[in-house]
């Protein structure tokens, strides 16, 4: 019965690994109202949208590798998340707002209402964060 335990990960002796603290926030975008807030936000801070698509495999493997590049330093951060399938007009309207062709998976930063940086694919593991702090 050990092999069996060992194989599917049944022994209990094993230390867990301790779990890396998050300090990515996300706030859920789902609302087209929302967009009048960010723009207001960016006047003070740089707003964050990532758009993701619960469906496509590069994105979920991007969101992962996003969520991975926040560190302490980047926990005041305000970043909205957006899910495509389920909020495809608020998607058209955040390209159309902020004049940014869509893709997805998609990092768009907005600063004083207008996007100063955007990303797409495997580009937006390549965001240094602290630029925009």
């Amino acid at each position: 019965m050990g092999i069996f335990n060992n194989v599917f990960g049944g022994n209990s002796d094993k230390k867990s690994k301790p779990e890396k603290k998050s300090y990515l926030n996300w706030i859920p975008l789902n609302s087209i109202d929302q967009l009048e807030i960010i723009e207001k936000q960016s006047e003070t801070e740089a707003v964050l949208i990532f758009k993701h698509s619960t469906r496509c495999g590069i994105s979920s493997m991007v969101i992962k590798q996003f969520e991975n590049l926040f560190l302490e330093e980047h926990q005041n951060l305000k970043v909205y998340y957006l899910d495509l399938l389920s909020y495809r007009n608020i998607s058209d309207e955040v390209g159309y707002k902020f004049q940014i062709m869509h893709q997805s998976p998609q990092l768009i930063v907005v600063k004083n209402g207008v996007s100063v940086h955007n990303a797409s694919h495997y580009d937006i593991t390549q965001t240094n964060l602290s630029r925009f702090i």
